[in-house]
């Protein structure tokens, strides 16, 4: 297994023995997902990702049927009644690529041998966490943050949806048994480091991150710019009912604490600065930041970063990705810059569904990943979000984060105090008034662009 060849590569170049490990904690990507036959550990088919798009048409389908309208106007009705909030998410309700459901439900219905050994019960189900979980200690577990994610779990009722498993008629007995973030996760075999280690943690990424960023305190607001952006929000106790396509998931639990989150995603974010390396926009991604600035603003040129379709609250995964407003004058600087701006236009429309949905006085912005290092996108973060933007001296957040909670479990810590001190900030960015005011009229242009690149492959069909 690659992560421990790297584990391994690490203890023998840093000259560190795995001997004196008090214990590891875990985070890992949400949503991508393999299944495995428990007789002898063999999985079935490669890892299914976020960002697989074969269930794409399975998405589209199960989105317009009677069954999923029925489900939201049944919804919607029972919230008029009831008034509880796991309805009214629930009458808004879309199906996603991004979550596990629907490409699960592919996988059963495509790869032959996972569907005959699913119906005699010889068939398990995990993220990555809950298979390296399984790899090291031999335990079908999952955390509540990664079960959250998946679009299978009921984050008002704490247990995997009996609704969604029975609607999809997928064998409840995939699913892994589902814990607290933090706690006795077993110990790794020995046979794979020599000794054997505790794990006391595992959460998903962007919780690990929220923790590690000392979003501790309800209304504390972090973004990481990784591959995609997820602006997330500690949402305290309270489960976050979105009609605007915000997902509400679920922080840690950790003892009798039970962090909820909200999160809003854009899929396309370092992604999009890969894409222009590849093509040949730029040689180096550090370069885009002087790129950016060697000219006044975008010449009029906007970018739509739709590779995975649009996301909260636009919510339209038939929109195309595409340049508008290209004209003789264009040059490479503007489309650079036009491809930056973009990445901070998708997170102010997430900001302004918050400021509509929540009451949290939102006073700053933490932020991380590896497109935090990118001066111009903070800086216009700052500048159109109107909030000071906090860079800390590390971009890897969930790594940090999971490395807490793990030293909290075994004592390495006391209390969640003294790990918040360890936080240490590089920078910070100062919002400009003027500059947004200036940008203001661009945001309009660029809400018309994603209109005219919107429903984009619905109506090629």
């Amino acid at each position: 297994m690659l992560i421990v060849k790297v584990m391994k590569d690490t203890f023998r170049e840093s000259g560190f023995s795995p001997k004196y490990l008090a214990g590891l904690g875990i985070s890992t990507q949400r949503c991508s997902f393999t299944t495995w036959n428990p007789r002898d550990g063999r999985h079935f088919h490669n890892f299914i990702t976020w960002k697989d798009l074969r269930a794409n048409n399975m998405v589209k389908e199960w989105n317009s049927s009677y069954r999923t309208r029925g489900l939201r106007i049944g919804s919607r009705l029972m919230y008029t009644f009831l008034k509880e909030d796991r309805y009214l998410l629930m009458s808004g309700f879309k199906f996603m690529n991004s979550q596990i459901t629907l490409r699960l439900l592919w996988a059963l219905q495509n790869v032959q041998e996972l569907q005959d050994e699913a119906k005699k019960g010889n068939a398990l189900f995990g993220c990555i966490d809950c298979w390296l979980l399984y790899q090291f200690t031999g335990r079908h577990v999952t955390d509540v943050s990664n079960a959250a994610a998946t679009g299978l779990f009921d984050p008002f009722l704490m247990n995997w949806s009996t609704l969604m498993i029975s609607t999809l008629k997928i064998p409840p007995g995939l699913f892994p048994k589902v814990v607290d973030s933090s706690g006795d996760f077993g110990v790794t075999h020995k046979s794979i480091f020599g000794v054997e280690i505790p794990i006391y943690c595992s959460m998903a990424d962007q919780s690990a991150s929220l923790f590690g960023s000392g979003c501790l305190n309800t209304g504390d607001l972090k973004i990481t710019l990784g591959t995609g952006t997820f602006v997330n929000v500690n949402s305290g106790s309270k489960v976050h009912a979105s009609i605007s396509g915000m997902y509400p998931v679920i922080g840690w639990r950790i003892g009798g604490e039970l962090v909820y989150m909200i999160e809003g995603t854009w899929n396309d974010t370092g992604s999009i600065v890969e894409w222009a390396k590849q093509i040949g926009f730029v040689d180096q991604i550090a370069e885009t930041v002087d790129m950016a600035n060697s000219v006044k603003d975008s010449d009029g040129v906007l970018f739509v970063p739709a590779f995975s379709g649009l996301h909260a609250p636009i919510n339209d995964y038939t929109a195309a990705t595409g340049f508008i407003g290209i004209g003789p004058t264009t040059k490479k600087a503007h489309i650079i810059r036009a491809m930056l701006e973009s990445i901070v236009y998708g997170i102010v429309l997430i900001f302004d569904v918050l400021n509509r949905e929540t009451y949290h006085l939102y006073d700053k912005i933490r932020v991380d990943g590896g497109l935090s290092a990118n001066d111009f996108v903070l800086q216009l973060l700052a500048d159109l979000t109107g909030l000071r933007v906090e860079r800390a001296t590390t971009t890897e957040m969930s790594i940090l984060g999971v490395a807490f909670v793990a030293g909290l479990q075994c004592g390495m810590w006391k209390s969640k105090k003294d790990v918040y001190k360890l936080r240490k900030v590089e920078r910070t960015f100062v919002p400009n008034f003027w500059n947004k005011m200036r940008y203001l009229p661009m945001i309009n242009h660029w809400k018309q662009a994603l209109e005219r690149f919107g429903r984009w492959y619905t109506d090629l069909n």
